[in-house]
């Protein structure tokens, strides 16, 4: 078996083993002669075998692109056999066009937290109707339980989960039962304890910093290196994971001054992959810039990424339930309804508009002629806009049922693609809050601190002694779903009228439709009434807390029918005004 590494700055490398083979001599690595920085050496080796690289005598280290670390992020790495997995179900891929995201957390998906505890919930997002599970990252991280996010092995999978086997597993249930699968992935940094690549080279740069501090390497000295170690990363999970899409963290963190940009390198790798394997792929990128360029094509000096998250949609309706106002919210919050006609409209509320949050003017306005509507992906939740509340509190902690039906009436209606957070589908009611299982003391109080001084930032009221402390175990525990709700009201009520929107979905091709400029939007701000108009289907929604809206569906209703209703049908009068009681919604078609 060949065993390479990329350690420019090493003048010795060895290969060491571990585990099994712990007493066997270790094997001299020699210069690549093709490759410069590159180790390599031929060494008998089958799947499981755990080994370590030492540069220069130093500490044995694990393998930068290793796709297993057994023991952790400190530990060896195993040598992983792709070909020995027995795939059940052949799989010709789903597109993004007419996609529906679920976002799933496996750590908190179910009390075990297992690839394989979740693969046995998935016929209940089948039945519901979404098309794609979007996971939450999968990397190695310290410790058992964490959001993922602080991910230090970005080819590797986290063994407390089920390690690669548990993913495939997993991906493969899924595809067995229609479903694809995008997995998130965080190329922007790496986590605060068990990064060993600064120790191999500069992957790493103080040419731009981030928040969470030196960039990762894609412009510097070195850097073809960094941007084909994490290109080979990406590809990797969807060619030997079989994976349909990825989902790539905060973007806006990928400083990367070369041309071409590392995101359009990323996606035309991508796209060259889908050929070769003659089936779908695509890659959804996480933007805080409202950049048309994002997702436009390559060849007109865009980034190539398929779809990106759209905040300014979130924003807008969060704005329009909750009243809220604080932080990023209070451009929004000034005019809610007016802020969600835009943004169902035209994409961006921020298209060059004064942001006051940032102090500036932000964005660009997209080009609806030449960007389809599924470009941008819609959601009245997330786990960055839960987790990130001091509470983690969801919708349905301070929301009644009728509105979180009018929400998932606007998510799931919308020309955008749409996506559920687990268990919103349900209206659940435990938190999403933020924990983490760091083993160094020092760091988990770093980040206790950090996480009060940001709510603190953010104005959240309430007792400081009351915010959940990360590293608590109870903080996760909390977090888990309970699978006795949905068969409790409402929330037995509100998963029937998601299955109900879901399937209108699928059955009316005026609610895929990826032209932006056949949306239309009335509204009026005082009344609290929004209508939204796909083709000849539109949806009605009373967010006023008490008073019966009026609202002008343009046909009376002899014309048109109730294809959902909450809490009950309702059509139009003679005069085509329909009379919505307050908290509730209506989808109409002819």
């Amino acid at each position: 078996m060949l065993f390479e590494v990329w350690a420019p700055r090493a003048g010795r490398v060895a290969l060491q083993w571990a585990g099994d083979r712990a007493g066997r001599p270790p094997v001299p690595m020699e210069r690549d002669g093709d490759r410069d920085g590159w180790w390599r050496a031929e060494a008998p080796a089958a799947d499981g075998d755990r080994y370590f690289f030492r540069l220069d005598g130093g500490p044995p280290l694990p393998d930068p692109r290793a796709a297993r670390l057994p023991e952790g992020p400190d530990g060896p790495a195993a040598v992983v056999d792709h070909d020995r997995f027995g795939w059940r179900h052949p799989w010709s891929g789903r597109p993004l066009p007419g996609a529906v995201l679920y976002e799933l957390h496996i750590g908190t998906y179910t009390p075990e937290g297992t690839f394989d505890a979740a693969a046995a919930r998935l016929r209940h997002l089948a039945d519901l109707g979404v098309t794609h599970v979007e996971l939450m990252p999968v990397c190695p991280f310290p410790g058992t339980h964490g959001w993922g996010y602080d991910g230090v092995a970005p080819w590797a999978v986290h063994e407390p989960y089920g390690g690669p086997e548990g993913l495939k597993r997993f991906v493969d249930a899924a595809h067995g039962l229609g479903l694809g699968v995008v997995l998130d992935v965080v190329h922007n940094h790496l986590g605060p304890s068990g990064n060993h690549l600064p120790e191999f080279g500069p992957y790493f740069t103080d040419t731009h910093r981030t928040p969470w501090g030196a960039a990762v390497n894609l412009d510097a000295p070195g850097s073809d290196e960094v941007r084909g170690y994490f290109l080979g990363s990406a590809l990797a999970w969807l060619r030997d994971y079989r994976l349909d899409g990825l989902r790539l963290d905060a973007v806006h963190a990928l400083y990367d001054d070369r041309t071409p940009h590392f995101l359009a390198k990323l996606s035309a790798a991508v796209d060259g992959l889908a050929a070769r394997l003659g089936r779908p792929l695509f890659l959804i990128g996480e933007s805080d810039l409202n950049d048309p360029r994002t997702t436009a094509p390559r060849e007109s000096g865009g980034q190539g990424l398929h779809a990106q998250w759209n905040d300014d949609f979130h924003h807008a309706l969060h704005t329009a339930l909750t009243g809220e106002s604080q932080g990023y919210y209070a451009d929004f919050a000034r005019a809610p309804l007016t802020a969600l006609a835009k943004t169902l409209t035209g994409g961006f509320f921020h298209d060059g508009t004064y942001s006051s949050f940032r102090g500036r003017p932000h964005g660009a306005p997209l080009d609806l002629r030449t960007t389809p509507a599924y470009r941008l992906l819609a959601y009245a939740q997330t786990h960055d806009q839960i987790g990130n509340r001091a509470l983690g509190d969801r919708l349905a902690a301070s929301l009644p049922a009728g509105l979180l039906a009018g929400a998932a009436a606007l998510v799931l209606c919308s020309p955008f693609t749409p996506m559920l957070f687990m268990g919103e589908e349900w209206g659940a009611t435990t938190p999403w809050q933020y924990f983490t299982d760091h083993t160094d003391p020092e760091l988990a109080e770093a980040v206790r601190a950090g996480r009060r001084r940001e709510f603190a930032a953010h104005a959240w009221t309430g007792d400081a002694g009351e915010w959940p402390d990360p590293q608590d175990p109870a903080t996760r525990d909390r977090c888990v779903l309970d699978w006795s709700e949905p068969v409790l009201e409402p929330h037995g009520s509100l998963l029937a009228w998601h299955r109900t929107l879901l399937a209108l979905r699928r059955e009316l091709p005026a609610l895929t439709d990826p032209d932006p400029r056949h949306t239309e939007v009335a509204f009026d701000e005082d009344a609290r009434w929004l209508l939204l108009r796909r083709g000849p289907v539109r949806v009605a929604v009373n967010f006023g807390r008490e008073a019966t809206a009026s609202v002008p569906v343009g046909l009376p209703g002899r014309g048109l029918q109730v294809l959902a209703g909450w809490p009950e049908a309702r059509l139009p009068g003679a005069d085509g005004v329909l009379r919505l009681p307050a908290e509730s919604v209506v989808v109409l078609g002819p």
